[in-house]
């Protein structure tokens, strides 16, 4: 009976042991999980860009084609629209529009609050044209992003330089006006 006994005994001690260890896992498993969870919804608690996209997916209508800016520009009635630089600071540095404004690269949330702080004083009604020029129309991140956010920032005359290939490609080869280095 002593036998039966310790028996039992050293069984049920396995058995709890067993169960002790299989909990302890079931719990790192439970916290593991939890965890990703917790990086799962932080992550989904980054603000995406609004309008995040191709500037090839805005409307035809809000489009501006070089020559008829370069023409806008030099003329000398009617008021100057505000140029806003919405691409990549190392592209403006080299080469931009002459009087245009660097407004950050707008398919990141900081280059959006850049152009938000840079039209915060600008009137919803004036003229605002958006360029970007780093790659081919249909690959560019940035112009519909800036667009979207003007827009959604109740500026009524937004319009967007539609550079085929790229700056250098599309403003600078055919002589528009062009202002290079810093």
């Amino acid at each position: 009976m002593k036998q039966l006994h310790r028996t039992v005994c050293i069984s049920l001690g396995t058995a709890l042991l067993a169960f002790g260890l299989m909990g302890n896992i079931l719990v790192r498993r439970a916290s593991a999980a939890a965890q990703a969870a917790q990086r799962s919804a932080a992550q989904a608690q980054v603000p995406e860009v609004p309008g995040a996209g191709k500037a090839i997916e805005l409307p035809s209508s809000v489009e501006i084609e070089p020559e008829a800016l370069a023409k806008l520009l030099q003329s000398q009635s009617g008021p100057k629209p505000v140029v806003l630089h919405v691409g990549f600071k190392n592209f403006y540095d080299q080469a931009k529009i002459p009087g245009s404004d660097y407004a950050g690269p707008c398919s990141k949330p900081e280059g959006l609050d850049l152009l938000r702080k840079r039209v915060s004083s600008v009137a919803h009604k004036q003229l605002i044209v958006l360029y970007c020029g780093c790659c081919p129309w249909d690959k560019c991140p940035n112009a519909k992003p800036a667009y979207e956010a003007l827009h959604a920032m109740g500026f009524t005359n937004v319009k967007v330089v539609h550079i085929s290939e790229n700056f250098g490609a599309n403003w600078v080869t055919p002589g528009l006006p062009v202002t290079k280095g810093e």
